[in-house]
């Protein structure tokens, strides 16, 4: 039976540790990101681990034009993508009018653009094809607004709200989508979004392989929306949402001071 799935960001972090326990499963995966000699690297070491079918497309998935590169790319190789992870993404610390804005109009790309393009295309041949599955990475900051983040918490909403609207709409025709919502994670994050020094990230966080493991056994599942912690998960869903909404406010831009 089929059972290819294209993860973006593959090249760390969470997407790294999807793309190994895909593998692990006797899955066949396709990598994307930036870097492609460490794509080639997870390749090789999957491969030889699991004998498993690995691909490499290494592009900058939030250039313009940058997702429908890769899905011509996947549909030239003769591939088909059976599972879709939307892992790639980017945050920044900082005040938004102490930002470039050229920075936050990337993560936009990445974060939104890119994730919108890929599932249009690629649920089309699932659901073409009988069914399928996509998870998207969001995030608990996807639960608030999050000041000294503005945008990247804006981006994780926008794919919280998205991934449930496109699951209800396909999954009577055998797609489902799934967001996967966890805390802070130990990744390149911390250094990419310039958040060292911060109570988020001094108070640690969950390793990858644990939020990758929580995250594709909830896709396989069909879960809606998934916190990778049940403590977390409670709070942002049935705790935060009671608060009054400017105590939250003062909570996230304190979380994400610098010390």
């Amino acid at each position: 039976m089929p059972n290819t799935a294209l993860i973006t960001g593959a090249s760390s972090g969470i997407g790294m540790e999807f793309a190994r326990y895909h593998a692990s499963k006797g899955g066949d995966v396709i990598l994307t990101a930036r870097r492609k000699d460490t794509l080639d690297a997870l390749a090789a070491e999957v491969r030889t681990a699991h004998g498993v079918n690995a691909h490499v497309v290494a592009l900058d998935l939030g250039a313009e034009g940058g997702a429908q590169a890769l899905y011509d790319h996947v549909k030239e190789a003769g591939l088909t993508v059976d599972i879709l992870i939307n892992n790639a993404g980017f945050g920044g610390q900082g005040r938004f009018l102490d930002r470039e804005l050229a920075k936050d109009l990337a993560m936009i790309d990445l974060n939104v653009k890119a994730l919108v393009t890929l599932t249009h295309c690629f649920a089309a041949d699932m659901v073409s094809n009988g069914g399928g599955r996509i998870l998207n990475v969001a995030s608990t900051a996807g639960f608030m607004p999050g000041p000294l983040q503005a945008t990247y918490f804006a981006t994780k909403a926008f794919v919280t709200s998205f991934s449930q609207a496109i699951d209800q709409e396909y999954r009577k025709r055998g797609l489902t989508c799934t967001a996967l919502c966890p805390g802070y994670v130990k990744t390149e994050f911390a250094d990419v979004s310039d958040l060292n020094g911060t109570d988020l990230v001094s108070k640690g966080g969950a390793t990858p392989d644990d939020v990758a493991r929580h995250g594709y056994e909830a896709m396989m599942r069909g879960a809606l929306v998934t916190v990778n912690e049940a403590k977390l998960g409670f709070m942002v869903n049935w705790i935060i949402p009671l608060l009054p909404r400017r105590a939250v406010l003062k909570t996230v831009q304190r979380m994400q001071t610098k010390k």
